[in-house]
């Protein structure tokens, strides 16, 4: 007699549904339909009850009605909960440099190609300093007569003879030669580009009898052996992250996941993003990635020890907020029971319970569905 009721007014309520003016769009239809199971909840209840006071004074007819639903309880589980929020990133290397010309000079040879290894030191590319050896040569043929000359001073200077000023003269002609050489020779070393470190030749912009100028690029050398994970991320994480923080980072070219840990932490926002930077470690892979690749993180942004956590499906809603719902011994009966409750966050199909329960309930786990307030209920197997 319990069930057909029970499929009477289900019928009753969905030709209400059919009946009505059809919602506009799928959220209106949920919203209904969490309405009408609400109703249905609260018409079950009322009906446990009828039937509690109807058997009663009618043994007979509770005779024909004490058949419990099956249901399997859960404990409520204490652990640490955490929570992961999803950002965007890149492959970045700290070395990744483009070498550019520090003085004007035309190429006069690339000793390179695009995608060779070089050493640290190595000669990648030289610039015409034809002009600066000359000069050079001018200064050092300058230079060896001004010491000559500054040393005979000197030696007079000893014995008394000529002027203090004739000394000093002769001390700043060489001195200042030897200067003039040091630039010179400064200049020359500058014409000569050297990998800084020891990588690859990733690209070369220059060409054979350009002319080179202060700041043009010339040569990209890059290092695989120093990349790491480079992301922004929004101000309204900031105080969420800290190095040493593991961290998940995908692939999504290569389809593959590692982990990882925070390296560093920005101090200081971009004013035109509203964004701080993270830094993540790239941990030695098995497969070939290149920098400015896109990565996908998942940083933990919320950590809660001994939390109670309980399956996000079994956290239902009514008008009040939400609610679980447990199984409570009534009389020597067991019943089902609705324990409101206050929710945190929810993370990879569970949710953190802030209030509402106390860590000894028996959640019903299955079966939650088809129970209602002070519903009689029977247990399968609890779960583990």
């Amino acid at each position: 007699m319990k069930s057909l009721q029970l499929l009477a007014l289900v019928a009753v309520l969905f030709a209400g549904v059919s009946c009505g003016e059809a919602p506009s769009d799928i959220e209106e239809k949920k919203s209904e339909l969490s309405e009408y199971n609400n109703e249905l909840r609260e018409l079950k209840a009322k009906i446990t009850t009828l039937e509690k006071e109807i058997a009663q004074m009618d043994p007979e007819f509770g005779k024909e009605n004490t058949n419990a639903i099956l249901v399997a309880t859960m404990p409520v589980p204490t652990k640490d909960f955490f929570h992961m929020t999803e950002v965007r990133g890149w492959v970045a290397s700290h070395k990744n440099v483009m070498m550019s010309a520090e003085t004007m000079g035309k190429v006069q040879a690339i000793h390179v190609t695009e995608g060779q290894k070089v050493n640290k030191g190595q000669v990648l590319l030289t610039l015409d300093a034809d002009i600066v050896r000359n000069n050079i040569s001018e200064v050092q043929t300058s230079l060896e007569l001004a010491k000559t000359l500054f040393e005979r001073q000197s030696k007079l200077w000893e014995q008394k003879i000529g002027t203090e000023v004739q000394y000093l003269e002769a001390k700043n002609r060489k001195e200042s030669l030897e200067d003039r050489l040091a630039t010179l020779n400064s200049q020359l070393a500058q014409s000569v580009i050297r990998a800084p470190f020891s990588g690859r030749v990733d690209e070369i912009p220059a060409t054979l009898g350009s002319i080179a100028s202060p700041g043009m690029p010339l040569v990209r050398v890059l290092s695989e052996d120093d990349m790491y994970i480079k992301t922004d991320i929004s101000e309204v994480f900031i105080g969420k992250f800290t190095a040493g923080d593991p961290v998940e980072v995908y692939f999504p070219v290569q389809d593959k996941t590692v982990t990882a840990r925070v390296l560093s932490v920005g101090q200081v926002i971009n004013s035109e993003n509203r964004t701080f930077t993270v830094e993540v470690s790239l941990p030695k892979l098995d497969f070939t990635v290149r920098p400015n690749q896109v990565t996908v993180l998942q940083l933990i942004d919320y950590k809660s020890s001994k939390a109670l956590v309980i399956p996000t499906k079994i956290i239902l809603r009514d008008d009040k907020g939400t609610f679980v719902y447990t199984v409570a011994d009534q009389d020597g009966s067991l019943v089902a029971t609705k324990i409101h409750i206050e929710t945190g966050l929810t993370f990879k199909s569970e949710t953190e319970v802030i209030k509402g329960l106390q860590g000894t309930e028996k959640l019903i786990e299955k079966g939650y569905r088809d129970v209602a307030e002070g519903v009689s209920v029977t247990l399968a197997a609890a779960s583990k």
